[in-house]
């Protein structure tokens, strides 16, 4: 069976974490408050996200959140082919 390498998935699930993130800060840059919360309120099947989106973002804090998503991420890559790799094992003993 392939073994799933536990590092670059976990690459892979921290690069595209980071880069949602970033799609997100694009959204709302280019969208402004309305067209924001009208593309979470679709994304999230109407809930309204009004109340909760906030547009005055300073830049420290959106790149932290960057990082933040990116260890996130990285650690469910790395915990998903932990797991697999895991149960791989067991299945040949």
């Amino acid at each position: 069976m392939y073994h799933l390498n536990v590092k670059k998935l976990g690459l892979a699930f921290g690069l595209t974490g980071a880069s949602f993130y970033l799609g997100c800060i694009i959204v709302m840059a280019s969208a402004g408050q309305q067209g924001t919360v009208t593309f979470f309120n679709s994304l999230f099947h109407g809930l309204d996200t009004s109340s909760i989106i906030r547009m005055d973002l300073p830049l420290v804090e959106a790149f932290w959140g960057i990082v933040q998503m990116f260890i996130l991420s990285w650690l469910v890559g790395a915990c998903i082919a932990a797991f697999y790799n895991a149960q791989i094992k067991k299945d040949v003993d």
